[in-house]
């Protein structure tokens, strides 16, 4: 139970010609579907607010330089301005990257951390991972139903100051590692995003009040020895939705993330 493969190295070629591919296929589906998403923005009709949640934006990590994190203040500035007010209407779906597009340099993008294989990289665009946790959080504490997302398969940083559980956010790469939502209520949504001086903000609304409530628990979290050697961390994401009359639980995520450091070494450090 709980086994996880010894990562597997493939060659640059490989990765690159591979993820073009994965790129078009998405693409192609965007072409020819029969989903409809959210585009068209608006500032009027929302006024309630579902959740509010707010994540530090220079956070210093072992190893990674400053600048890195000064550059993701920017790319954050830039991809936030695609989804700044964007309306999602019942029966819509919400595409992050159908809306925010590939990052590049020509769009003003820098260079910024990002994890390829569990180790830290830079890459233009990097660092738009803090959007995709914080519009998975909001997101988990709403009526929204979350349709695609994809968890980090590395656990890379020890866990220092976290306020939301492990797991509980989405890993992106332009454009099949999506994060994605379907309205599925009669309702409509508004998300607002933006930067302050210190964090990333975000906030949905809604156009009528919403009668139920939202909690967002860890369960069933372990750290596992494999049989390879490596360590790997393993929990649910589970979603408690109180209507004032009855409680339901309901597992939004599972996680299985390869650890890149030894967990008990660092808890005799702390």
């Amino acid at each position: 139970m709980n086994e996880i493969e010894k990562p597997k190295d493939r060659g640059h070629l490989r990765q690159v010609l591979g993820k073009e591919y994965f790129i078009l296929k998405r693409r192609y589906h965007w072409l020819f579907t029969d989903r409809t998403y959210a585009k068209t923005t608006t500032n009027e009709g929302h006024e309630h607010s579902v959740f509010y949640h707010k994540s530090l934006v220079l956070r210093p990590l072992k190893d990674v330089d400053m600048y890195l994190q000064e550059n993701k203040r920017t790319n954050l500035s830039i991809a936030i301005k695609h989804l700044h007010e964007i309306e999602i209407k019942p029966n819509e779906h919400f595409s992050l990257w159908k809306l925010v597009g590939r990052p590049t340099k020509r769009k003003g993008y820098l260079e910024g951390l990002v994890l390829k294989s569990g180790a830290i990289d830079r890459d233009i665009g990097g660092g738009l991972c803090q959007l995709g946790n914080l519009l998975f959080w909001i997101f988990a504490h709403s009526p929204l139903t979350i349709t695609e997302r994809y968890r980090h398969g590395f656990d890379v940083f020890p866990d220092v100051n976290r306020k939301v559980p492990f797991g509980a956010g989405a890993t992106l790469s332009y454009n099949y590692i999506d994060l994605q939502v379907k309205n599925e209520t009669k309702h409509s949504f508004v998300i607002k995003l933006w930067l302050d001086k210190t964090h990333l903000n975000g906030e949905l609304f809604s156009n009528t009040k919403i009668k139920e409530s939202y909690k967002v628990v860890e369960r069933n979290h372990q750290i596992k020895q494999q049989s390879w050697g490596g360590y790997s961390r393993h929990n649910q994401i589970v979603k408690i939705t109180n209507t004032g009359e009855t409680e339901t639980a309901s597992i939004i995520v599972e996680n299985h993330a390869i650890m890149m450091y030894n967990p008990f070494l660092q808890n005799k450090e702390e």
